[in-house]
C-alpha cells in the first residue's frame, strides 16, 4: 500500500463520511482510498464549489467537512470556499495534493503555507512515508478538537512511496474530539457571580446568542436562564432560529432586526451576548448598544472578548456551561426577576416579531416583483422542515428575514467573507447534511451566474432543491451603494439574463415570475415526486437598494 491509499484510508477511519471535490492526477488514488474506506465522494464542478459544499456539509452535521483537490490551480481554485470556512471556523481538512520537494520548476509549485496563513487556517505537511499517517490524522484532530480549517499539504513523491507496514492505524477520535466544549476552560465563579449581580440588576436584559451558543447546543439552557432573569431573546444572523417557539424570541439582532426588534434591544439596559462578538453586522454599527448599557461578553475564546464592543464583563467559558453554572448561583440565591418580559412587551412580540407582520408598500409592477411579496409568497408554500442557504447580495436579507426557519439547523449562512456565488453550492451541502430537509437556495442572479457549474451538480445528484433567484438584472449592491452618488453604472448593470432557461438546460424545472400568480408551478412540484430541482427566475423591482444593505453601507 502506497502512502495516498494509506493517508485514504486513515482518514476514512477517523470519521470522514462525505469528500467534497474535483479530482486530478494528484488526489486520485487519495480520493479512491477514501471511497474504499468507506466514504462518500461528492464531485463538483469546480473547486470553489468543492469547498463551499463541504464547509456548509460540516456546519449542519458536525462532522468534520473533508475537500479534496489537485495540486496547483485545484488548491487556488477553492481558496474563496476555503477562506469562508476559516474564517467561520469550521472544522474542514483540505487534502490538497503538491508538488514534490525537488520539483522546483513546477508549473504547479506554489507556497501552501504561506496561503494557510495568509486566510487565517492551519498547515499540516505529509512529511515522509513513515509519518504520513500520523501527519494526516494530527490534521484531522486540529479540524476537529480546534475547530479550524486545515491544509493538509500531500507532496506527489510522498503519496507514491510505499508506506511501512509498522505504522500504526490511527484510533478512531473520542466523542470529545468533536466539539470545543471538551477542552473549554472551566468559568471563573466570580465572573459568574458577578454575572448574576449584572442581570439581577437589569431591568430591561436582552441576549443575543451566535454561532458559539450554536456550537455548544445552548438553546435550552440559554431558554431557561432567560426565563429567570426576564431576559428577551435574539440571535446574530449566523445563528438565526436558535430560538423559534418562544414567545420571547426577537430573531435577528442586527441589520436584519424587525423595527420591534431594534427598538426593543436598543432599549435595553443589559445586553449579554453568549458566543456572540457583536460586530457591526449584529449591533447595526453599534447602534443598537445606547451608551451605560451594561454588556456582558461569554465566549470561548479569549481574544474575541471585547473585540468590537467594549464589556463590562468577559467571561472565557464554553457557553452552555457558563449558562448552565449561571443558573445554579441564581439558585443559590432563590432569584427571579420579570425584568423585559411584561404581558404588553409578549403581545407586541406576537403582533409584529417577524417581518412579514410589518406592513410596506408593494412595489410590484412593469413586469417586476416587489422581492418581499416574493418571499412571503414562497414562504406561504414551503414546508416548514426547510434549509434554507443564503448567497450574498443586495438581495440576501429578503430570504433572511422573509423565509421562516425551524431552527437553528434550518439556516445555512455562509457570510464570513461576504464573497457572492457561494450560496448554490452551499446548498448542496446543506442538502446532503440535512436530508430529510428540503434544501432553499436562494441567489442573486449575480450570484446563480457565478456559482452556475453548480447546478449540474444538483442535477446530477438528484438533490430536490428549490433555487430562488431573485434577478435585477445587475450586480444590486453596487447599484444602489453608488447610484445615489450619481456615478455611472454601466459596469455593474447588465442585460436580462433568462435564468430559468438556463436551468431547463441543466435539466432542472424552472419558471419565470413576474407576479405572485407565476408561482402556482411551484406548488406543483411540491406536491409531487420532486425528481429535479426547480429554478425560480424573479424578476424582482430594482428602482432601490434594500434597506438594511443601504443602511450598512452609509454606516448608521
Amino acid at each position: 500500500m502506497n502512502v495516498a491509499e494509506a493517508v485514504g484510508r486513515a482518514l476514512a477511519e477517523l470519521g470522514a463520511t462525505h469528500v467534497f471535490g474535483v479530482v486530478g492526477s494528484g488526489n486520485f488514488h487519495v480520493t479512491n482510498a477514501l471511497i474504499a474506506g468507506g466514504a462518500r465522494f461528492v464531485p463538483t464542478r469546480h473547486e470553489a464549489g468543492a469547498a463551499t459544499a463541504a464547509d456548509a456539509y460540516a456546519r449542519m452535521c458536525g462532522e468534520v467537512g473533508v475537500l479534496s483537490v489537485h495540486q496547483g490551480p485545484g488548491l487556488t481554485n477553492a481558496m474563496t470556499g476555503l477562506t469562508e470556512a476559516a474564517k467561520s471556523r469550521t472544522p474542514l481538512i483540505a487534502l490538497a495534493a503538491d508538488t514534490a520537494a525537488g520539483a522546483v520548476q513546477s508549473n504547479f509549485r506554489i507556497d501552501q503555507p504561506g496561503l494557510a496563513a495568509a486566510v487565517g487556517a492551519a498547515h499540516v505537511r505529509l512529511g515522509s512515508a513513515d509519518t504520513a499517517v500520523a501527519d494526516a490524522a494530527m490534521a484531522y484532530r486540529l479540524a476537529a478538537a480546534e475547530r479550524r480549517t486545515v491544509f493538509l499539504s500531500m507532496p506527489l513523491d510522498v503519496q507514491a512511496a510505499d508506506c511501512p507496514s509498522a505504522v500504526r492505524r490511527p484510533p478512531p477520535p473520542t466523542a470529545g474530539q468533536a466539539s470545543l466544549a471538551g477542552t473549554s476552560p472551566a468559568p471563573d465563579q466570580e465572573a459568574i457571580s458577578e454575572l448574576v449581580d449584572v442581570l439581577m440588576a437589569a431591568r430591561r436584559p436582552v441576549f443575543i446568542a451566535g454561532r458559539g451558543a450554536m456550537l455548544a447546543g445552548a438553546a435550552r439552557v440559554l431558554d431557561e436562564l432567560a426565563d429567570r432573569c426576564g431576559a428577551l431573546l435574539a440571535t446574530s444572523a449566523v445563528a438565526k432560529g436558535l430560538f423559534v417557539g418562544n414567545p420571547w424570541d426577537l430573531d435577528v439582532s442586527g441589520g436584519f432586526a424587525t423595527p420591534l426588534a431594534a427598538e426593543l434591544i436598543s432599549s435595553a439596559d443589559t445586553i449579554v451576548a453568549w458566543g456572540c462578538t457583536l460586530s457591526m453586522w449584529t449591533t447595526r454599527h453599534g447602534a443598537l448598544i445606547r451608551p451605560g448599557t451594561a454588556v456582558v461578553q461569554v465566549d470561548l475564546e479569549q481574544d474575541a472578548i471585547g473585540l468590537n464592543q467594549p464589556v463590562r464583563l468577559g467571561i472565557v467559558a464554553d457557553v452552555a456551561v457558563a449558562a448552565t453554572e449561571t443558573l445554579a448561583e441564581l439558585d443559590r440565591r432563590s432569584a427571579t426577576v420579570i425584568g423585559y418580559r411584561t404581558p404588553a412587551i409578549r403581545e407586541r412580540i406576537r403582533a409584529a416579531g417577524r417581518w412579514r407582520d410589518v406592513p410596506y408598500q408593494d412595489t410590484s409592477g412593469a413586469g417586476q416583483i416587489d422581492p418581499r411579496m416574493l418571499t412571503v409568497a414562497v414562504d406561504d408554500l414551503l414546508p416548514t422542515e426547510r434549509i434554507v442557504a443564503v448567497d450574498s447580495g443586495n438581495f440576501m436579507g429578503y430570504p433572511s428575514m422573509f423565509l421562516a426557519v425551524p431552527d437553528s439547523g434550518g439556516f445555512c449562512f455562509t457570510q464570513a467573507f461576504q464573497s457572492i456565488g457561494l450560496g448554490l453550492a452551499t446548498a448542496i451541502g446543506a442538502a446532503l447534511a440535512r436530508p430529510d430537509r428540503l434544501p432553499v437556495a436562494a441567489l442573486g442572479d449575480g450570484g446563480a451566474l457565478m456559482g452556475i457549474a453548480e447546478l449540474e451538480t444538483v442535477v446530477r445528484l438528484g438533490l430536490p432543491m428549490v433555487i430562488l433567484v431573485y434577478n435585477d438584472a445587475g450586480y444590486g449592491a453596487e447599484v444602489h451603494h453608488f447610484g445615489p452618488d450619481g456615478f455611472p453604472l454601466d459596469i455593474v448593470q447588465f442585460p436580462d439574463t433568462d435564468l430559468a432557461a438556463i436551468g431547463r438546460g441543466f435539466g432542472a424545472d424552472a419558471i419565470t415570475v413576474t407576479e405572485s400568480a407565476d408561482l402556482d408551478p411551484l406548488r406543483d412540484w411540491l406536491s409531487g415526486p420532486r425528481e429535479r430541482p426547480f429554478l425560480i427566475d424573479a424578476k424582482v423591482t430594482r428602482d432601490r437598494g434594500s434597506w438594511w444593505l443601504e443602511e450598512a453601507f452609509r454606516g448608521h
